[in-house]
C-alpha cells in the first residue's frame, strides 16, 4: 500500500500527498461509504482506498505505528468493506459446496472456513471466509471484487432453492495479544471459549452482531459482524469507551503483519490467473469429494501435469522499503526473467525486507539467489521459507 497524508478538507473531498504527486479523491454518493465512516474519521483517518465499491480507512498515524499497536496491544479495524453474501434457503449448503473445492461438508452451524472459490479453468476468483450460522443460511466474507454477481449468476441457472443476496452486516475487527482483554469485558467468558474459526449470534448494548473468532491480521482476532448498519458510530463509541483503557486504538489492517504472515491479498498475490496449486494451498482443494465444483475437472488436470510456476517468500537485500509496492517487481536470473515480486514490505521486527513473488517452478528452491528491479533500483534477492513470523499460526489460533 502507498503511504499517504491525508488531510480532510470539506465533507466532499480528501486531499492526499507524499513527495511525488497530490491527487485528490472524491467523496461522494457514488462511493458507498461504511457504518462506521463518520467515526474513523472522527478518530483521525488520515488515507482512505476503494475496495469492494466502498470507503475503507488505511491509515490514521503511520503505517509503522499501527504496526506496533497490532503486535503489543490491539487495534480495532473498519472492515465493513468485506461485504457478506447470504446463501440461504433448503439448496444452501449444496450451492456452497459447489462454489468451492474445498470439503465443507462437515460445516456445522457456528464454524468457520477459509475457502477459495475457483472459476471453470481453476484460477481463483476470490478467497474468502465462510460462515454457517443456521441450517439454511451461510454467509461468504470475500476479499476485494464483485463475488455477488458471480455467486448470484451460479445461483440463478443451477436450479436449486436457494436466495443469494447482500444483507445488512458490516464487520468490525479487533486485532492483537490485548483482543480478548476488550473482548472480555464486552462479551464475558463467551469471547474467551469461543474456538478458533467459530461464530455466534450476540449483542451488545442492544446491538445485533455475530461475535466470529476470525481475522486476517496474523494476530489474536475477532470480527464483530455488526447487522444493523444504523448503529455503526453507536458501536463504535460503545468499543471505543470499553476499549481504549485495555490499549485499544484504531487502525488499518497491517500490511507489514499480513506479509510477515504469509496472508494473500485478493489481487496483489492471486487473481483469476492463478491457481491453488501455485500458491501451495493444496489443502484448500479436495478432488476425490464426491461433490461436483466449478473447476474440478481443470484442476484435476492442472494437479496431475504440474504448475509451472510457484509462489515463494524472498528477502530484498536493499535499504529498508519504505512502502510496500504499487506495482509487479520482475526478477531476473542472468538477465532472464523468471518472475515477479506481488507484495513487498520492510519489517521493524524481523530488520528485513520481506516480499511474496510468483517464480518459475525451476528457480522457486530454497536459497536460491535472483535480483529483483525496483523503482530505487536493482538489489539481490533470495528464496526462503514463508510465512516469515509464526509460520504455525500459534498467534492467530490460541485461546
Amino acid at each position: 500500500m502507498l503511504l499517504f497524508f491525508v488531510s480532510i478538507l470539506t465533507n466532499k473531498r480528501i486531499v492526499m500527498t507524499n513527495n511525488n504527486f497530490s491527487p485528490y479523491i472524491s467523496i461522494g454518493s457514488r462511493v458507498r461509504k461504511s457504518p462506521y465512516f463518520e467515526s474513523t474519521k472522527r478518530c483521525g483517518a488520515k488515507a482512505f482506498s476503494i475496495y469492494n465499491h466502498m470507503y475503507m480507512p488505511t491509515l490514521y498515524t503511520s503505517v509503522v505505528e499501527e504496526y506496533w499497536s497490532m503486535v503489543n496491544d490491539v487495534v480495532m479495524i473498519d472492515v465493513a468493506v468485506e461485504r457478506q453474501i447470504e446463501i440461504s434457503g433448503p439448496d444452501a449448503h449444496k450451492l456452497v459446496r459447489f462454489i468451492t473445492p474445498r470439503d465443507v461438508s462437515n460445516c456445522d452451524m457456528g464454524k468457520c472456513y477459509y475457502i477459495l472459490l475457483t472459476g471453470e479453468d481453476g484460477g481463483i476468483i476470490n478467497d474468502a471466509v465462510l460462515l454457517r450460522l443456521e441450517e439454511e443460511q451461510f454467509w461468504i466474507s470475500p476479499g476485494d471484487g464483485d463475488v455477488l454477481l458471480w455467486i448470484e449468476g451460479i445461483a440463478i441457472n443451477s436450479g436449486m432453492d436457494v436466495k443469494v443476496f447482500e444483507p445488512d452486516v458490516s464487520p468490525l475487527q479487533m486485532g492483537g495479544p490485548k483482543s480478548p482483554h476488550v473482548m472480555h469485558a464486552l462479551f464475558g467468558d463467551l469471547a474467551i471459549d469461543l474456538g478458533y474459526y467459530r461464530a455466534v449470534q450476540t449483542e451488545v448494548q442492544g446491538i445485533p452482531l455475530v461475535l466470529g473468532r476470525t481475522g486476517w491480521s496474523g494476530e489474536l482476532s475477532y470480527e464483530l459482524y455488526l447487522q444493523d448498519g444504523s448503529r455503526g458510530n453507536e458501536l463504535w463509541d460503545c468499543l471505543m469507551d470499553i476499549g481504549k483503557p485495555l490499549g485499544l486504538s484504531p487502525g488499518h489492517t497491517s500490511t507489514i503483519r499480513r506479509i510477515e504472515g504469509g496472508m494473500l491479498s485478493y489481487q496483489a498475490d492471486m487473481d483469476c490467473n492463478v491457481n491453488p496449486f501455485e500458491l501451495g494451498l493444496d489443502r484448500l482443494v479436495d478432488l476425490e469429494m464426491d461433490a461436483d465444483f466449478i473447476g474440478k475437472n481443470a484442476l484435476k488436470k492442472i494437479k496431475e501435469e504440474g504448475v509451472k510456476r510457484r509462489q515463494v517468500g524472498i528477502v530484498i537485500n536493499c535499504p529498508p522499503l519504505e512502502n510496500s509496492n504499487t506495482s509487479y517487481w520482475p526478477i531476473f536470473i542472468d538477465s532472464k526473467e523468471v518472475g515477479f515480486v506481488t507484495s513487498a514490505i520492510h519489517s521493524p521486527r524481523l530488520n528485513k525486507n520481506i516480499a511474496m513473488a510468483i517464480v518459475s517452478i525451476d528457480y522457486s528452491s530454497l536459497n536460491t539467489t535472483a535480483s529483483v528491479e525496483t523503482p530505487h533500483g536493482t538489489y539481490p534477492v533470495k528464496v526462503v521459507e514463508k510465512p516469515f513470523y509464526d509460520p504455525k499460526k500459534h498467534l492467530a489460533s490460541m485461546t
